[in-house]
């Protein structure tokens, strides 16, 4: 149950009831500290300076007519107007009982939308670095949020592999293959088969006059080339697969929705923006001038969509890209995980989506930008040597390092557990460090932090639930045994119990606003709520209704813990 969304019901009935204007907010949100009660509904000050009434006297108003029956055992006025809203004790415990004996927790499921989510988006014929990765777990954390809340989800992941560079690389492929007969699957050679097939282009008139013609051919649909094309695709897809079943993310061959999909379309887009007065003639190039950006000079700016020569531009493809999801896959949402520098131009193509009627404003294009990784010297994330950091090295580097700490606090445990639990800690400390970060931001990568056992980290929350779990073995009872209802006898039980019951609002935050960072925190706060009531009250040798009690609540926090940690796309383990 969304208790924050409940309570803004009730007191926006209770606003209009008061007199304030239909529609008025009610503001309400969960208290920063416990002495303002569990929830403040923070819209009277405003309803008031409208309405020109004094805002203590009409939060009055307002809670005379607030219905809070059985739900709220205290409603107080605060300051100049707040209303701050404590929840009842016993509904606290109903609402536990009823979230136990729920599997999906008490979190509804929402009514079903199509929504295509673009994340990842590596390039063909190169290897995946740490700029690929944040698009990629932040994507992925959302797009499961979403599905666990009921959405259809279509993930599409947007390579790049299409473009002029693959002239040169099929006319390399090509020199490869006859003198060797076969081309490696591996993507390491790949990356310097990349660099070589380059060198060649600009050092060999006769090789980048072939490649040149090869762009040509596979534009033109020549059966040849698209067989090299391909091979080039399926090498790099197999070495992007491994990345992604190494870390846990639920992208596979079938979502991949490269640049070619769009390339039938292009033509056809260029003719229609021309035959609705939006794309003109510019120098050569078909152009579509937008009054929304100003150049320097305060002129409309021009976006060019087809150049002089007849080729076409990332802007084209990606008006094509959201015409296809909205006329061919039906999408009611489109959620783009793209880097902020990419902001502006998605903005200028979408703003021509929209002019052109491609896409209705009732569907939503969003770009959720996020900052970029960055080393400690506050630079962007490098090698020693100045390169660009493979992801797969990352990860290697990460398993090395969990280790290392796994053999330091559990030497006893055999080689292939401790390769396990190493291995899901590294990932997800690697992912954790990441999506616990406000994705907007640029953020600092460090080894230290990101493996430590204390603080908002992956180690620390993984940790929590086997400690959490294990409470409950120790019992040794089944949930089935737990015949004794939820009663809060402490203000920890009651602490821990309001957090529990805010999973819902956590789970939709990540799903509207796309940011995993929300989850990460509730679950951080929660552990620790936890260990506050762990401290304080004592389970095993309590008496047996109050034991019985508090288990369940550490049965509902070590299920919490689980479900959260899953959304985000990270493993938790039985024993650490």
């Amino acid at each position: 149950m969304n208790i924050q969304a409940l309570i803004n019901d009730k007191v926006s009935q209770a606003l209009e009831a008061a007199g304030a204007p239909a529609g008025s907010p009610a503001a309400v949100r969960q208290s920063a500290k416990a002495q303002f009660g569990d929830y403040q509904a923070n819209g009277v000050m405003g309803v008031a300076k409208q309405l020109g009434t004094n805002p203590r006297e009409f939060a009055q108003k307002v809670i005379e007519q607030l219905d809070l029956d059985g739900i709220a055992e205290k409603v107080e006025i605060a300051g100049p107007g707040f209303i701050n809203i404590f929840l009842s004790k016993e509904w606290l415990a109903e609402q536990a009982e009823k979230a136990l004996a729920d599997e999906r927790l008490g979190v509804a499921k929402e009514e079903t939308k199509t929504i295509v989510v673009d994340y990842s988006a590596p390039n063909v014929a190169k290897e995946m670095h740490v700029g690929h990765l944040r698009s990629t777990i932040i994507g992925d954390a959302v797009v499961r949020t979403l599905e666990h809340l009921g959405h259809k989800v279509i993930r599409a992941n947007h390579i790049g592999d299409w473009g002029t560079q693959f002239g040169m690389l099929i006319a390399n492929l090509e020199r490869v293959q006859k003198e060797s007969g076969e081309v490696s699957m591996e993507l390491s050679d790949l990356e310097a088969f990349y660099r070589e097939s380059k060198k060649l282009y600009d050092e060999d008139a006769d090789f980048a006059e072939r490649a040149r013609n090869y762009v040509v051919k596979l534009q033109g649909g020549d059966e040849y080339c698209a067989e090299m094309w391909k091979k080039l695709v399926d090498v790099t897809m197999i070495q992007n697969q491994r990345n992604y079943d190494r870390l846990n993310v639920s992208l596979t061959r079938d979502d991949v929705m490269g640049e070619s999909m769009y390339n039938d379309m292009l033509p056809g887009i260029v003719a229609d923006l021309k035959e609705k007065g939006l794309a003109v003639e510019d120098d050569g190039a078909q152009v579509v001038f937008l009054d929304e950006y100003k150049n320097k000079d305060g002129e409309p700016m021009g976006v060019i969509i087809q150049k002089r020569d007849g080729g076409f531009l990332y802007t084209t493809t990606d008006i094509a890209c959201a015409k296809y999801r909205y006329e061919t896959l039906g999408a009611d949402r489109v959620l783009y995980f793209i880097d902020s520098r990419q902001h502006q131009h998605l903005m200028q193509a979408w703003t021509i989506v929209r002019k052109a009627g491609y896409v209705p404003e009732d569907v939503t294009l969003e770009h959720h930008a996020f900052g970029m990784m960055l080393g400690k010297d506050g630079r962007p994330f490098k090698t020693r040597a100045g390169g660009t950091v493979r992801l797969a090295d990352l990860l290697d580097e990460a398993e090395e390092r969990a280790t290392k700490l796994i053999e330091a606090k559990n030497p006893e445990l055999d080689a292939e557990e401790k390769a396990n639990i190493a291995k899901t800690v590294a990932m997800a400390a690697v992912k954790y460090a990441d999506l616990s970060k406000h994705r907007t931001t640029d953020y600092i990568f460090d080894w230290d932090n990101m493996l430590a056992f204390e603080g908002n980290t992956a180690p620390y929350m993984q940790y929590a639930y086997t400690r959490v779990a294990s409470i409950f073995k120790r019992a040794n009872v089944e949930q089935s045994d737990l015949t004794h209802p939820v009663m809060i006898t402490d203000e920890k039980e009651q602490a821990l119990l309001s957090k529990l019951l805010q999973f819902e609002e956590a789970v939709q935050t990540v799903a509207r606003e796309g940011h995993p960072h929300v989850m990460c925190a509730y679950l951080f706060e929660l552990a620790g709520l936890f260990s506050s009531f762990y401290e304080a009250c004592p389970i095993l040798n309590a008496e047996e209704a109050v034991k019985q009690s508090r288990l369940k609540l550490a049965l509902l926090t070590a299920k919490t813990i689980k479900q959260g940690l899953d959304l985000l796309g990270i493993e938790t383990l039985d024993r650490m």
